[in-house]
């Protein structure tokens, strides 16, 4: 099919290398904020498996045609995978492709609000429709997720265009059909109330570790019982030090403002959002605690930046409120991530307080008082417990993951603080 593909969205670049990957014939129009040359360079993307190879591959090839200013004249399918600020452009867009005289899909597959979809076929034609094909992609495993999906959500009023997606997909759906079809405005909130579930069951169990640090009681033995309740599962019961990301975030806020537009306040959402900012200061709490309210001067090691492993993105991740509240007290921070370094330079700006660790996680921890551990990327998993002793002045370990087995560390000779869990040597 030729389609018209627009966006500088994770979900804008994985679907132009993978359906010019399958013989489609796709026109790419990055955003103007964020064009090709920019792009090419991201850390997130080049951080992508395969991602990048395949859009390189579609481009030598000439399935893929980077261009973005001139749109072709007629197209099957227009594509739009744009951020959640730029509906004008996709209405532009939409109103643009409705002077051609050929059928065409208008596939949403942006995080717009509840609605955007109908107003986006508002500016088509009779022979023209619009459907909602939400973002489900996973960050650091994107291509994975466009190719061999799990499930689709796919919102249509027209069986032509039902049939014309799941056409343009095929590649993609062989083992068993992964649409889940149903009208526009269920699917918009579909996506939206999948990750809204899923940050409440995070935040809940959070919730659970606090409870169980007051009581002493190890929350891993709380969240196995829960899990083996069929009803419950273990999916997203893992504490930590709080959620972040751009998709996550946002699909939170746009659920939130979806039902004040609708007169609803959520008493609930609001919970869930002011639980996971107050867990992100949880490692700086355990510290303050062990030393005190005593850090100033002190030095910590911080292992992990990104707000989840597989990506050089820091965007709402807990590392930055952590970040904040120790440099307000005056101490110095060494801090080793795989990935997100450039991302937090450019953050957080020069700061005499931080020392970016780029190649060795070790070096971080080398006159450090304590260990802080803020993404669970798989270096960080099984440590040379001696080396760490032995850099380590005060021989505190945070793990704001739980990765670490409380009795095993304590072990080794180091003090444990963990989200509900804990050990002393």
């Amino acid at each position: 099919m030729r389609i018209r593909l627009i966006g500088s969205e994770l979900a804008a670049v994985t679907a132009a290398a993978a359906l010019a990957s399958v013989g489609h014939r796709v026109h790419w129009q990055p955003h103007p904020q964020t064009p090709w040359p920019s792009l090419a360079r991201a850390d997130w993307l080049r951080r992508e498996p395969q991602l990048l190879g395949q859009l390189e591959q579609a481009l030598a090839e000439g399935s893929l045609v980077v261009d973005a200013a001139n749109a072709p004249e007629s197209v099957e399918v227009l594509w739009l995978a744009l951020a959640p600020d730029q509906r004008r452009e996709a209405r532009e867009a939409a109103a643009q492709a409705a002077d051609q005289r050929e059928p065409l899909v208008v596939i949403n597959n942006a995080t717009f609000p509840v609605g955007e979809t109908e107003r986006l076929s508002e500016c088509l034609g009779a022979e023209q429709w619009a459907v909602c094909l939400p973002d489900m992609l996973q960050e650091g495993r994107a291509w994975e997720s466009f190719t061999r999906p799990s499930r689709w959500l796919l919102g249509s009023e027209s069986p032509r265009a039902t049939a014309r997606v799941k056409e343009l997909l095929r590649a993609f759906n062989r083992r068993r059909d992964v649409f889940q079809c149903m009208p526009l405005r269920a699917a918009e909130l579909t996506k939206l109330a999948i990750n809204g579930m899923l940050a409440t069951r995070i935040s809940y169990m959070n919730e659970v570790a606090g409870l169980a640090d007051t009581l002493g009681v190890d929350v891993e033995l709380v969240r196995q019982g829960m899990g083996a309740d069929s009803r419950i599962g273990y999916e997203y019961l893992y504490p930590g030090c709080g959620f972040g990301g751009p998709n996550f975030s946002r699909d939170l806020m746009g659920l939130a403002d979806v039902q004040s537009a609708q007169g609803r306040a959520s008493a609930l959402l609001e919970q869930v959002l002011e639980i996971n900012e107050q867990k992100k200061e949880t490692l700086f709490r355990k510290l303050w605690s062990h030393f005190r309210g005593e850090l100033a001067g002190r030095r910590v090691a911080i292992w992990g930046a990104a707000f989840k492993p597989g990506t050089a993105r820091i965007d709402q991740a807990p590392v930055l409120p952590l970040l904040r509240a120790l440099w307000a007290q005056g101490v110095e921070v060494r801090l080793h991530d795989p990935a997100a370094l450039p991302a937090l330079a450019a953050a957080v700006g020069e700061q005499p307080l931080l020392t970016l660790c780029a190649d060795d996680p070790y070096a971080a921890c080398e006159g450090a008082d304590a260990l802080l551990l803020v993404t669970e990327w798989k270096c960080y998993w099984n440590p040379d417990w001696a080396r760490l002793a032995a850099g380590l002045r005060e021989r505190l370990i945070l793990d704001g993951r739980n990765i670490y087995d409380p009795d095993y560390v304590a072990g080794q000779g180091l003090t444990y603080r963990g989200i509900g869990r804990r050990a002393d040597p």
